[in-house]
């Protein structure tokens, strides 16, 4: 096969509607990373009880864990399964070697997040997606209906790995915090409640910032293992992969009907699971299976009630609405993403402003808002004169090997 017809998705090729639900999930995105940006994630509760926004912030954090938590990067995680989609199908059009264009890609995409993870903040989300990600070709054969049962299967697995947990007394991420707590005594990073300070107290600042990071990225995988995100990751990868094979988001009118009773469901359904789910995180409880039973319940429902309202309202009005506003900041969502963490640490950090610390959602959800219309402005300001944003035109020519026209005005 020949290399130069290796080529990413042309502009004019764009799915509008994919842009614009990115550019919504980096929103939420955003809204949940900064709970660990500001240290707030880390109080305990006497801690947000001493604040002076204590009541507004105790609502604000109750709808937040309602309406946001989980739902965005189940969003995300959709979306990269239709990417994949789109990845697989038009380029196995073409007689190109799909496969070898998806690993690729990923390749790349596990070196912007292994950077982001070990050099600037320990959240990212990146690797781990194309560590996953390297599973998606192994169903790419399967038939609708089997992507669908392991789908399922992925996303409700969590209850029955918790309830194996809970029965035999297993910690499967215990060996990764002891790691993590060996290296903080020989860093200094404190191991009661007072890391949650860390970061922001007086006189912190780079020699800080790196003790954190040498353990934090350690923390954050035993986390993510002891959540169950994988197999949650890896399930809604699959459903974008099966709403990508048949197309939805580029025949939403002709599915209007379809993407009306998830709207519906998902709402019914989602609502009132994610009201529960947040009375259940405001109270001290031991019955951890039913925070894992109605998460469950409450995330994947309600993420798709949010992508099928929009993409219903988007069908509705032809595409011609004030979500279009959303759809260059998704054509830079890595930009973006990176761009949100670089910003936050600059503003919040001891290494930065130091902003952070001692405040909670009352004082940082509008530093959110302002920081994420900034980005509005800035991609459509950037679009008027470049092709790609510009860590997603380095992702492509690492991808493709090839030089793409970044500038408009380029010939090249």
């Amino acid at each position: 096969m020949n290399a130069v017809q290796e080529v990413p998705v042309g502009l004019a090729d764009r799915s509008a509607i994919l842009d614009v639900l990115r550019g919504f999930a980096i929103f939420g995105i955003f809204i949940n990373n900064i709970y660990a940006f500001t240290g707030y994630g880390f109080y305990n509760q006497a801690a947000k009880e001493a604040l002076p926004t204590y009541v507004p912030d105790a609502i604000l954090n109750f709808l937040q864990t309602t309406l946001v938590e989980g739902k965005f990067y189940s969003l995300f995680s959709l979306l990269f399964g239709i990417g994949f989609s789109i990845i697989l199908l038009r380029n196995e059009q073409k007689g190109l070697n799909a496969l070898k264009i998806f690993y690729r890609r990923l390749v790349v995409l596990m070196l912007f997040g292994a950077a982001h993870l070990f050099l600037l903040w320990e959240g990212d989300i990146l690797l781990l997606y194309a560590l996953v990600g390297l599973l998606l070709p192994l169903f790419r054969k399967c038939t609708d209906k089997t992507l669908l049962f392991w789908a399922v299967a992925l996303i409700v697995s969590p209850l029955f790995i918790d309830i194996f947990k809970v029965i035999f007394n297993f910690k499967v991420g215990s060996f990764i915090e002891l790691a993590a707590q060996n290296i903080d005594k020989h860093t200094g990073v404190p191991t009661d409640d007072s890391f949650a300070y860390y970061l922001f107290k007086d006189g912190s600042g780079w020699p800080e910032w790196r003790n954190w990071q040498q353990s934090a990225f350690l923390y954050r995988y035993a986390y993510l293992i002891e959540s169950n995100r994988v197999p949650k990751i890896l399930g809604m990868f699959l459903l974008g992969f099966y709403a990508g094979r048949k197309m939805i988001y580029s025949n939403l009118e002709q599915n209007s009907s379809l993407l009306k009773k998830i709207r519906r469901w998902g709402f019914i359904i989602g609502i009132p699971s994610s009201v529960i789910y947040a009375c259940l995180k405001t109270i001290p409880n031991e019955l951890h299976l039913l925070d894992t039973l109605f998460y469950a319940i409450s995330v994947v429902p309600l993420s798709l009630a949010y992508a099928s309202a929009i993409c219903l309202f988007w069908a509705k009005t032809k595409g011609n609405n004030k979500w279009t506003a959303l759809a260059p900041l998704g054509r830079m969502a890595l930009t973006n993403y990176l761009m949100q963490t670089i910003l936050s640490i600059v503003i919040f950090y001891g290494v930065g402003l130091g902003f952070g610390g001692y405040i909670g959602p009352t004082i940082f959800f509008p530093i959110v808002c302002i920081i994420y219309l900034l980005q509005i402005l800035y991609s459509h300001w950037w679009f008027q004169y470049y092709n790609y944003g510009p860590l997603e035109w380095i992702w492509r020519q690492m991808t493709y090997g090839k030089r793409l026209k970044l500038t408009k005005s380029s010939t090249v």
